[in-house]
C-alpha cells in the first residue's frame, strides 16, 4: 500500500499547482522612478548593489548618484509605506542635499526603531559610538542625534564602511542611500527570506529544521473554495502555500522546484555544491492536494499526508510538500540549473544508475522570466489572507481555470499569470507519462 501510494503522489501531486508571487498583483505599489530622483550610474558597493538590484526589480527604484532629502523620504516611503499612511514626514526644505546622518535617522524611522533610540542616555551613545570615533562633546552625546546614531550601530542599520561619511557629517553616497534602505526592507519583513546558501556548512541542519517544523496548511476557508474546485474536476490537484514563507528573490536570477521527499532536498543542495553553485536557499512549505480514488484501497494514515471522503467515496489527499526557492549569483548558474537537474536528478528509465535520491520523471521547477529549453504555461491563483491556492495549466486552460475560481467565490483574490517552467513537466501537463 505504501508503494502504490507514493507513486500515485508522484504522479497526481505533479499536477497541483506551484507559486510565485506575480509582482504586478501582489507587490507593493511601484513609484516612478522619474518621482523619486534623478537617476545616475554610480559605483556602489557589493552590498549595496544586491541591495540595489533589488529596489529597482521589486518598485522600479534606481539607486540616484545623489539625492536631495525629499527624494530619499519618498524612496522610503514607496518601499515600506506604499499605502496612503507615510512613515516619513519631511518639514523643511526637501529639495536640500541629503546628510548621512539625516538619512540614517530617516532609515531609522522608516524601520521602526525609532523609539528605541530615545531610551539611550548619553553615556551608552558615547559607548555604543565609540568605534565611530566622533569626538563630540558630552552635550553631543545627549542629544537624539547621537542616540540614533547609537540605535542605529546597534541594530546593524549602520554598517562601519559609513562611519567615515557619519564622522564628517558629509552628503550620502549612492552606497549609503541603497544600504539604509535595504535594511529598512529588511527590518520591515519585506526583503529576501531564506535559511543560508548552498554553501553554508550548516545549510542542511537548517533545512532539516525548516522541514521538521513544517505542517500540513490547513486554511479551511480557502481549502472549501478549492476542494469544490476537484470535486467538479475544474482542476485535477492544487497546492496551498503560506505567503509568510515566501522567498522575495529576484526573479532574474531565481528558480522554484518542488518536491515532496525531504531526502531528495537534502541531495539536491548537495549536488548543486558538487557543481560549484552558491545560491541562496530558501524552505517554503507546501500541501499538495488531490483526489485519491476508492478503487486504490485504504489510504491509511500518516504524519506526511490527510484525507478526507467526499460525498462520491473517493477521498481528497492533503500531502505534505515542499519548495525550494534558489537565487543563483548569476544568469549562467540560473541557467546551468536546469541541466544538472537533467543529468542528476531527471529520471529516463527504471532503476536508472547515477541520479539523486526520488528523482521524478517529470521533475517540477520554474522561473519567473524566460529561459531557453523552458516552456510558458500559466499558474491560477486564488488568495484569502496570507494564504494561497493555485493550480498549474497550459495557457489555453487558464481562462476556464480561474473562471471557474471566480464563480466558486465572487468575494476572492483570483489571477492568473505566466511564467516558465522545465520541459518535463510541460509535457506532463501535454499527457505524456515521461
Amino acid at each position: 500500500m505504501v508503494k502504490h501510494r507514493s507513486k500515485s503522489i508522484v504522479a497526481l501531486s505533479l499536477a497541483a499547482a506551484l507559486v510565485w508571487t506575480t509582482p504586478a498583483a501582489f507587490l507593493p505599489q511601484r513609484a516612478a522612478a522619474a518621482e523619486i530622483a534623478t537617476f545616475a550610474d554610480s559605483v556602489l558597493s557589493p552590498q549595496a548593489q544586491e541591495y540595489a538590484d533589488y529596489l529597482q526589480e521589486k518598485y522600479g527604484i534606481a539607486v540616484a548618484a545623489s539625492w536631495t532629502r525629499g527624494q530619499f523620504a519618498d524612496a522610503l516611503n514607496a518601499v515600506v509605506s506604499p499605502g496612503t499612511e507615510k512613515a516619513i514626514v519631511l518639514t523643511g526644505n526637501t529639495s536640500e542635499p541629503l546628510t548621512a546622518i539625516e538619512a540614517v535617522s530617516l532609515a531609522l524611522k522608516a524601520a521602526d526603531l525609532e523609539e528605541l533610540a530615545y531610551t539611550y542616555s548619553a553615556n551608552k551613545a558615547k559607548v555604543s559610538l565609540a568605534w565611530v570615533k566622533l569626538g563630540w562633546t558630552s552635550e553631543e552625546y545627549a542629544a537624539d542625534k547621537a542616540k540614533i546614531l547609537a540605535a542605529a550601530v546597534n541594530t546593524g542599520l549602520l554598517v562601519s564602511s559609513y562611519y567615515p561619511e557619519i564622522r564628517n557629517d558629509a552628503v550620502a553616497p549612492s552606497s549609503l542611500a541603497a544600504v539604509l534602505l535595504g535594511k529598512a526592507l529588511e527590518a520591515k519583513g519585506l526583503y529576501k527570506r531564506y535559511l543560508g546558501t548552498t554553501t553554508d556548512a550548516d545549510i542542511l541542519v537548517k533545512l532539516g529544521d525548516a522541514y521538521r517544523t513544517s505542517d500540513i496548511i490547513q486554511a479551511p476557508e480557502l481549502r472549501q473554495i478549492v476542494d469544490k474546485a476537484l470535486k467538479q474536476n475544474l482542476v485535477t490537484g492544487y497546492n496551498l502555500k503560506d505567503s509568510r514563507f515566501d522567498a522575495n528573490f529576484l526573479d532574474s536570477l531565481s528558480v522554484v522546484y518542488g518536491h515532496s521527499d525531504f531526502k531528495h532536498a537534502l541531495q539536491l543542495v548537495g549536488l548543486l555544491r558538487s557543481e560549484k553553485i552558491k545560491a541562496k536557499v530558501q524552505f517554503e512549505p507546501k500541501t499538495s492536494a488531490f483526489i485519491y480514488l476508492k478503487e486504490w484501497g485504504d489510504p491509511g494514515q500518516s504524519d506526511l499526508f490527510e484525507v478526507v471522503q467526499i460525498e462520491n467515496g473517493n477521498y481528497i489527499e492533503y500531502a505534505k510538500e515542499y519548495d525550494l526557492a534558489f537565487e543563483f549569483e548569476s544568469t549562467y548558474d540560473k541557467e546551468r540549473f536546469d541541466r544538472i537537474i537533467l543529468s542528476y536528478a531527471k529520471k529516463n528509465e527504471d532503476d536508472q544508475p547515477g541520479l539523486i535520491y526520488g528523482s521524478w520523471w517529470q521533475p517540477l521547477y520554474y522561473s519567473l522570466t524566460e529561459l531557453g529549453g523552458y516552456k510558458e504555461i500559466a499558474n491560477n491563483k486564488i488568495s484569502a489572507g496570507k494564504y494561497y491556492a493555485q493550480s498549474f495549466s497550459l495557457k489555453d486552460q487558464s481562462a476556464s481555470v480561474t473562471e471557474g475560481f471566480k464563480k466558486l467565490d465572487p468575494s476572492a483574490k483570483v489571477v492568473s499569470y505566466n511564467f516558465w517552467v522545465d520541459g518535463p513537466f510541460y509535457n506532463y501537463l501535454q499527457g505524456e507519462s515521461k
